[in-house]
């Protein structure tokens, strides 16, 4: 049952299947266009569909944000039905204009009642923020308390991940060109992580099969001796993070939650097939 503070989020958090509706979360989506038609992610727009898109070389892929007015609507609907203010979580502000249009939206149903955070990150690096969140919620924490619940999560998570190239991400501006064309003049399979919002190289691995027996050591370097909640997430990659997600629950000294999914079609159309990203939360 959700609490009296409501909470808020985008599509791009990619919450585990059922979480959203059992913690009460209200999830406002992003759209994908595909050749100049647009979807709402997740309902018109799988990631099957963004795979096979990305995979016809004439198909143009790109994503938009929700409006301020999808946010305000959403924000004035959880307060007319009885919730006493809104925590609104988002995808970082360094990737996308999400964030900007929840800003604006809580500036004109007043910052005293809506208050948005931004998580810096994305998929389940945001998502662990919104569960958090919502748990917090759900156990009766005030808006002060909800909002300090998830910031605080924002500052304890590590992103990493994998791609096959960093092509689609120099296409959608989320990496710089110079870095993409440097992994591809020296065939390299890089590592990336999400450092104050913005997706930086953190490697470069010479093999697929390299990069990724590095990215678990990373995640396990992450997590230390902390107790941790860990996300392995891909896109079309469903055996190589199933596989990983087993090492990683045999491996990690005090796990406390693993979930493994796939991400959806919007940040899927800016990594491309063969992401394989994890997500370490110190609790």
């Amino acid at each position: 049952m959700p609490g009296r503070i409501a909470i808020v989020t985008d599509s791009t958090a990619y919450l585990p299947i059922g979480l959203a509706e059992e913690l009460g979360v209200t999830v406002v989506p992003l759209h994908v266009v595909l050749n100049g038609e647009s979807g709402i992610e997740g309902v018109e727009v799988t990631p099957d569909d963004l795979a096979r898109a990305l995979s016809e070389r004439r198909t143009s892929v790109t994503t938009s944000r929700p409006t301020p007015e999808d946010f305000a609507t959403t924000y004035r609907k959880a307060l007319a039905g009885g919730a006493e203010g809104v925590v609104s979580v988002h995808l970082s502000s360094e990737l996308s204009g999400t964030w900007d249009a929840a800003r604006l939206a809580s500036v004109e149903c007043g910052q005293d009642t809506v208050r948005v955070v931004d998580s810096r990150s994305a998929a389940m690096g945001l998502g662990f923020a919104v569960l958090a969140a919502a748990e917090a919620a759900e156990a009766g924490s005030g808006l002060d308390e909800v909002e300090a619940i998830a910031e605080r999560v924002v500052d304890r998570t590590t992103t990493l991940f994998y791609v096959d190239t960093l092509e689609h991400l120099r296409r959608g501006g989320r990496i710089g060109a110079a870095q993409a064309l440097l992994g591809t003049a020296l065939a390299v399979k890089p590592l990336l992580h999400v450092v104050d919002g913005r997706i930086v190289p953190l490697e470069k691995v010479r093999t697929t099969s390299k990069a990724l027996a590095r990215l678990e050591e990373l995640a396990l370097v992450a997590a230390g001796e902390f107790t941790v909640d860990i996300a392995v997430q891909h896109l079309a990659a469903a055996e190589k993070a199933a596989a990983l997600a087993d090492r990683l629950r045999s491996r990690v000294p005090h796990l406390h939650r693993l979930y493994a999914s796939e991400v959806g079609a919007v940040v899927g159309a800016h990594v491309g097939p063969g992401l394989l990203g994890v997500v370490v939360v110190r609790r």
